[in-house]
């Protein structure tokens, strides 16, 4: 798999990363997380966006949180 930054740019999931990131992702296991609100009424498509990135991440090698 290409390096995690660029599979979400080649995807057009991407517009802009804070300086750095991409170094800190390709020097060592990163953590991340997304957080979702259980009081919402449903889950809807960002959410599955969302949830696939955390999907492309750990196949990336690092560790992601999916949070309730």
């Amino acid at each position: 798999m290409k390096d995690f930054i660029e599979e979400l740019t080649w995807r057009g999931l991407l517009h802009d990363t804070m300086p750095g990131t991409q170094e800190q992702l390709n020097k060592e296991m990163t953590s991340a997380y997304i957080g979702f609100d259980p009081t919402a009424d449903s889950l809807h498509v960002g959410s599955l966006s969302q949830i696939m990135t955390l999907v492309r991440f750990q196949k990336a090698g690092h560790k992601p949180f999916a949070l309730v």
